[in-house]
């Protein structure tokens, strides 16, 4: 097997993210497939921050905590990761802020020279880092003027200053056979699928690690052809959003647990006036503001259970960028088909992790939703057989659109009668019998591994991409429901047939998935339980799971 790992940091401010974007792309270009990582603290300038790049010649979705090359742009990085390194490895340091064994070089003083800001190291450590891994300089330079789009001459003056300082090659890395991969990060998957599904209004008020998803989409909103929007905080997001999907436009809302909060009494609205609107949320360490800029996977039950009075949402969990596309796609159709808040769930190493991509675009299309024929008087809520009521938006001719937050009638008329109130509520909760029917129709569950061994792992969002390495090597099974609500307990039974020990892997303190399995009769043997902000990796599982089967 080919890979290759690298970690490089500094501070904020050194622009450790970029360089680690570009050595992704570097090996990306040559056919590896990539996982990436970015550490980093709720500072905008100072703290310690990381990227950690691993490169394979087989699809990834997690990192190891040995590596193989180590760039560090101040000693804060030696003496916290120098024990990472591999006995063969190599260190590549600024010989001008850290001291070390290694190959040290000038690079501030390279930038210095060359008239560029001290930002600019992180250029130079990229060709540093290219000339120890064998890579050709047109490789390279090609990278930075496809990559980098500001004073691009003056990066790649000194990039190659670093590159031909760096002297001969430590490593080898051969370009593979397998053609490239785009590298996308999950936010944008989550935004491609609801676009690809109809999307046309997003709405936030940015919170880490949602709030690159409103970066992204307003920068590409012309081309993407919507609308994105920044309100003065969530209450409002979440009202705007229920009014456009009033006015017939398809829309979405993200944010991550506190700005959730927030949003929860818009989210009974929502519910209680079947409109459809699509929540993406972003999870990151709690109670309260936690560690904002770390991962964790421990707002399961709030989602599930957010919203005063019974309703019937969907909610989906995808492991990486190819599930968050297809599976965004997903719920915003099925939220438009049953007129049903949607959830997709998210943490920070799958929101702003970046991963190869080989989802299609044509895997999503915009599905559309039972329409109003035209005929009669209009009644918005109309009782049918699936409880799904056609639809007409304003200002079309012979339709009256009421919205209500209180109980109503047929017509949305506010209504306290006793046979009404259960009319209406048993017509909303119907609907939830043919959304299951649905969901196990569709690839609601994913099984890897071996699909007949004794011993299985059960996980959830980006926790699948250790679980399925580990269980790959170790001959195991891995089973990974994308649909959490309605849980598609007829496939998961099927993944579950043979199984004698069952082990919960999660990124939280209580194991949610293991206590949302056991309210259904699956009950783990075991949990594997990581809550320190940071996602698992390859060879820490490896040890924790050797530790449970001994």
């Amino acid at each position: 097997m080919a890979e290759y790992s690298v970690l490089v940091g500094g501070q904020a401010g050194d622009g450790i993210r970029q360089v680690g974007s570009l050595i992704a792309h570097l090996f990306s270009s040559l056919g590896y497939r990539i996982y990436f990582w970015d550490d980093y603290p709720s500072l905008i300038r100072g703290g310690h921050n990381f990227s950690i790049i691993r490169a394979s010649d087989r699809k990834i979705g997690a990192y190891t905590e040995t590596v193989d090359v180590l760039v560090a742009l101040n000693q804060t990085v030696v003496e916290k990761h120098a024990s990472k390194l591999k006995p063969d490895g190599l260190l590549v340091f600024d010989s001008d802020a850290v001291k070390a064994n290694g190959l040290g070089l000038p690079l501030a003083s390279l930038v210095k020279q060359a008239g560029g800001k001290p930002i600019m190291r992180n250029v130079a450590a990229l060709g540093a880092i290219a000339r120890t891994l064998g890579l050709e300089w047109p490789t390279v330079r090609a990278l930075v003027q496809a990559e980098v789009a500001k004073q691009t001459d003056l990066n790649l003056k000194i990039a190659e200053a670093a590159y031909n300082q760096a002297g001969a090659p430590r490593l080898r890395v051969e370009p593979l056979a397998s053609q490239p991969l785009p590298l996308i990060g999950g936010n944008e998957a989550i935004a491609l699928g609801a676009v690809r599904a109809g999307l046309k209004l997003y709405i936030a008020y940015p919170m880490t690690p949602s709030s690159n998803l409103l970066h992204f989409l307003a920068q590409n909103d012309q081309e993407l052809g919507i609308v994105a929007y920044h309100p003065e905080n969530e209450i409002a997001a979440v009202i705007t959003a229920i009014g456009g999907a009033y006015a017939g436009t398809r829309t979405m809302v993200g944010t991550s647990g506190g700005g959730f909060a927030l949003m929860v009494e818009g989210l009974s609205l929502a519910a209680a006036s079947e409109s459809p609107v699509v929540f993406v949320v972003g999870q990151r360490p709690g109670p309260s503001t936690g560690l904002p800029t770390y991962t964790c996977q421990s707002d399961l039950f709030f989602i599930l259970n957010a919203g005063h009075g019974e309703f019937v949402r969907f909610v989906v969990a995808p492991g990486d960028p190819d599930e968050a596309f297809l599976l965004t796609g997903l719920a915003m159709n099925t939220a438009w088909k049953y007129q049903i808040p949607a959830f997709v769930i998210s943490d920070k190493n799958l929101s702003e992790g970046s991963f190869s991509f080989e989802a299609r675009g044509d895997e999503v299309t915009r599905q559309e939703p039972l329409a109003w024929g035209g005929k009669g008087n209009y009644r918005r809520y109309e009782r049918t057989v699936d409880g799904v009521s056609p639809l007409a938006f304003p200002g079309r001719q012979g339709a009256i659109v009421k919205a209500n937050s209180y109980e109503h009638d047929e017509y949305g008329i506010t209504t306290e009668e006793a046979e009404k109130t259960v009319e209406m509520q048993d017509k909303r909760l119907g609907k939830r019998r043919y959304l299951v029917e649905e969901v196990e129709r569709l690839k609601s569950v994913k099984v890897y591994g071996d699909a007949t061994a004794a011993t299985a792992l059960v996980t959830w969002g980006s926790t699948k991409g250790a679980c399925v390495e580990v269980a790959e090597d170790l001959g195991l099974r891995v089973i990974q429901p994308l649909v959490l609500d309605p849980l598609p307990s007829g496939q998961l039974g099927a993944a579950l047939a043979g199984v004698k020990r069952l082990i919960s892997v999660e990124n939280n303190a209580t194991g949610c998935l293991a206590r949302l399995l056991a309210c259904h009769g699956v009950v783990a043997n075991d949990k594997i339980l990581k809550y320190d902000g940071r996602p698992f990796a390859v060879d820490d599982l490896r040890k924790r799971l050797g530790e449970v089967l001994r």
